[in-house]
């Protein structure tokens, strides 16, 4: 009975896949596997992803202000204001406001 069960669980995990990769069990194993492999690698890739785009928000908030990223960077360093570039990105998109004093206070 334990075979009918994991059988059930593999086929309940390719609900949706086209042809036969939801019905059939060696074709489903493989699609199974393969899934897993893409989701796995791509959970890194998003992170590398979301970085890169923080950083073009934050550099297209600066040079609205004459700076350049690195330079902000830098200076965001040199005055010892630790925010990381996920919240600089949200306060560059959401809440300019904000986002001027701390732009303001790298200068200083």
């Amino acid at each position: 009975m334990l075979h009918l069960k994991r059988r059930k669980n593999l086929l309940a995990r390719t609900k949706g896949y086209m042809w036969g990769r939801k019905s059939k069990i060696k074709l489903a194993k493989v699609a199974v596997l393969k899934a897993g492999q893409n989701a796995y690698r791509d959970r890194r890739l998003r992170k590398r992803d979301m970085r890169g785009l923080w950083q073009l928000r934050i550099n297209a908030a600066v040079r609205e202000h004459g700076l350049s990223y690195s330079r902000f960077i830098d200076a965001l360093k040199k005055a010892g204001i630790v925010l990381d570039r996920k919240i600089l990105s949200s306060l560059a998109a959401d809440y300019q406001e904000i986002f001027k004093q701390v732009l303001e206070a790298t200068k200083k």
